[in-house]
């Protein structure tokens, strides 16, 4: 390879509304504009990657097109002053990975507004573990702690094995609450222990379908990963007083609720927009990631894969098996 051949998984269609995914040789050249060429070291693989791997319209539209939302390198080139060769960077969100050419390549290149300086404290691996899931969790975790003192009650946390949920147990426990986790696999008690959980609520007993407006209070703050009937179970199971952050709709986009939890309880119900985040607060979330909210061995956390990996754990999360961060290397 010469310094502007690189590699990167491809995504194309196929006939039969199939698509077909391999590792191929890009050019830097075929990279859209942009303010700031990064030299990507480490990826993660999220959800979103796996629905554009499999030509989900509604993330991707057009292909060929490499995945990856998220990113995090040194930066190669750079046409504005914040910015110098060699600086170690992180880009998640925006519209990286869906429809700008994303961080399962080697290069990206971005406009500047979307590059974020790695925060001292973490290295650009560790940027990784966190990535889009723990930096969606961080979000919801100043969300909730800003109205939400540990010795008020426990707190759920729903999806609880998966990315976002993984990393919202560990930091949350970290800070001293006592955290619920909410899983439908058995075999991962331990995990979730492991990271600090102080319970386990057996996912057929975290969604209530009496139909009754008001359950009885249990936590006093939630983060919601999966949407529908196990969000609203949680919204009617809150304290008085009580925030819930939601961030996902794998269980469903509809909210079986009256408003009684709100008017009645004072809860409140918070949604989560890592995508679009304003630069004020992603900084914010990312120095208290890598600071006072820092996981002790985070890696443990996650497990590294290959780009060559990366096509079969793409089928892994999309079967729901995924457990825990998984970063990509792609040196």
């Amino acid at each position: 390879m010469t310094a502007d051949i690189f590699n990167a998984l491809v995504v194309r269609a196929a006939e039969d509304n199939a698509y077909l995914r391999q590792i191929e040789q890009r050019s830097i050249d075929d990279l859209p504009d942009g303010d700031v060429l990064i030299r990507v070291h480490y990826s993660s693989l999220n959800y979103k990657d796996a629905l554009s791997a499999i030509g989900n319209r509604g993330v991707t539209r057009n292909f060929p097109h490499t995945p990856g939302i998220d990113a995090a390198g040194t930066v190669a080139q750079s046409r504005v002053r914040g910015f110098k060769e060699g600086d170690p960077v992180l880009v998640t969100g925006y519209d990286l990975g869906m429809n700008t050419s994303g961080g399962f390549g080697q290069y990206v290149r971005v406009p500047a507004e979307w590059v974020v300086p790695l925060p001292e404290g973490l290295t650009l691996k560790e940027s990784m573990v966190y990535g889009t899931a723990g930096f969606t969790a961080g979000m919801g975790i100043s969300f909730l702690t800003e109205r939400v003192a540990p010795e008020a009650g426990p707190v759920l946390v729903t999806g609880a094995t998966g990315g976002v949920g993984s990393v919202a147990v560990a930091v949350l426990a970290k800070l001293g609450y006592t955290v619920a986790a909410v899983t439908g696999k058995t075999a991962e008690w331990d995990f979730l222990q492991g990271i600090g959980a102080s319970q386990i609520v057996d996912r057929a007993d975290a969604a209530d379908t009496s139909g009754r407006p008001l359950l009885k209070g249990q936590w006093a703050g939630a983060i919601d990963t999966v949407g529908g009937e196990i969000l609203a179970t949680t919204i009617k199971s809150t304290l008085p007083w009580g925030t819930v952050a939601c961030c996902g709709n794998v269980a469903s986009p509809e909210l079986p609720l009256t408003v009684f939890p709100f008017i009645l309880r004072g809860v409140r119900l918070i949604g989560i927009d890592s995508q679009n985040c304003p630069m004020d607060l992603r900084l914010q979330v990312w120095r208290n990631l890598a600071g006072p909210w820092k996981v002790a061995a985070i890696e443990n956390l996650s497990r590294q894969i290959s780009m060559d990996d990366l096509s079969d754990n793409i089928d892994v999360i999309l079967k729901g098996q995924q457990k825990g961060r998984v970063v990509v290397r792609l040196g």
